[in-house]
């Protein structure tokens, strides 16, 4: 019997601006041995901007910062309150490295933007989270700069987010119509298709 083909397409995930979120009981950065910021009782985030991003995603990530809720109520129900419910603090971390692709053993930052872009897109998300809240509970460590960040993390919880899946996915649609040679057909042997 004769094998059947089918053809494959894949839309990539750095298509998306990405955020970690940790909810923390105390977190810090430093520079050098210098110490750039520090919050208390809050939320970690590790923020990546990708070629693609504009204003309207990146303002759409730092109101889900804001919003996610992470904490127990008082009652003790989970996943009831955010960072503003609570009155935490923020403390921003740009990180292009959330945007790799690890297809091999040495990571590709092709998913992630470049310079200035990234620079003016990242500043843009951390002055939309402190324009969302309280700009002096909304910290921020050092663009491009090697940086060592110490948290406690409470729970453990961490939290992936990302841009609008769905604008995104019509961006990789449109790409991948654009690029019929990112489309493979690959033949399979019939009996695995029974």
């Amino acid at each position: 019997m004769k094998g059947k083909s089918f053809a494959c397409a894949w839309t990539s995930q750095s298509d998306l601006s990405s955020a970690i979120l940790q909810r923390v009981a105390s977190a810090s950065v430093t520079v050098d041995t210098q110490l750039i910021s520090s919050i208390g009782k809050g939320v970690l985030v590790f923020a990546a901007v990708a070629p693609d991003d504009t204003s309207k995603e990146i303002e759409s990530m730092a109101a889900k910062v804001i919003k996610m809720k992470m904490w127990p109520d008082d009652a003790g129900g989970n996943w009831k309150r955010s960072v503003q419910d609570i009155h935490g603090e923020i403390l921003c971390i740009s990180q292009f490295t959330l945007l790799a692709s690890t297809k091999k053993t040495k990571p590709d930052f092709h998913g992630a933007a470049g310079g200035e872009q990234a620079r003016e897109l990242y500043d843009h998300f951390v002055t939309k989270i402190q324009e969302l809240y309280e700009k002096d509970k909304v910290k921020n460590g050092v663009f491009q700069a090697m940086m060592q960040v110490n948290l406690q993390n409470d729970g453990p919880v961490t939290l992936e987010i990302q841009t609008n899946a769905s604008s995104a996915q019509e961006k990789g649609k449109d790409k991948m119509d654009a690029k019929v040679g990112k489309q493979s057909e690959y033949q399979l042997p019939a009996e695995l298709l029974d």
